[in-house]
């Protein structure tokens, strides 16, 4: 199971969030769950990185299947608004496939 823990500060604005595990809905190669989570949570990553001026660190283990994202400060307009999109594109990955293959814990 994908377990998703976003992180949100005093304001209640995301400041990030922590992927970790493996939704075993197929094997290897043909999770189409895995693969949407996975694609979602880089795609996060790499468009703050190129699109933001947002200080950030990021922790990734692909065997552990963990991707952690983290910015340093009080997110940025444009942080937030790829930050809430993530969200949103998680929230619809549970919302059709259930708590059998992620888990949404904050």
């Amino acid at each position: 199971m994908i377990k998703i823990n976003f992180l949100v500060n005093e304001e209640n604005e995301l400041y990030g969030f922590k992927i970790s595990g493996h939704a075993g809905y197929a094997s290897a190669g043909k999770d189409i769950v895995c693969s949407a989570v996975s694609i979602l949570g880089i795609n996060a990553v790499n468009s703050i990185e190129t699109l933001c001026e947002d200080g950030f660190v990021v922790d990734r283990n692909d065997e552990k299947g963990l991707l952690r994202l983290e910015l340093k400060d009080r997110p940025s307009k444009e942080a937030l608004l790829l930050l809430d999109s993530f969200k949103l594109g998680i929230d619809l990955i549970h919302d059709s496939y259930g708590d059998k293959y992620i888990r949404i814990e904050s």
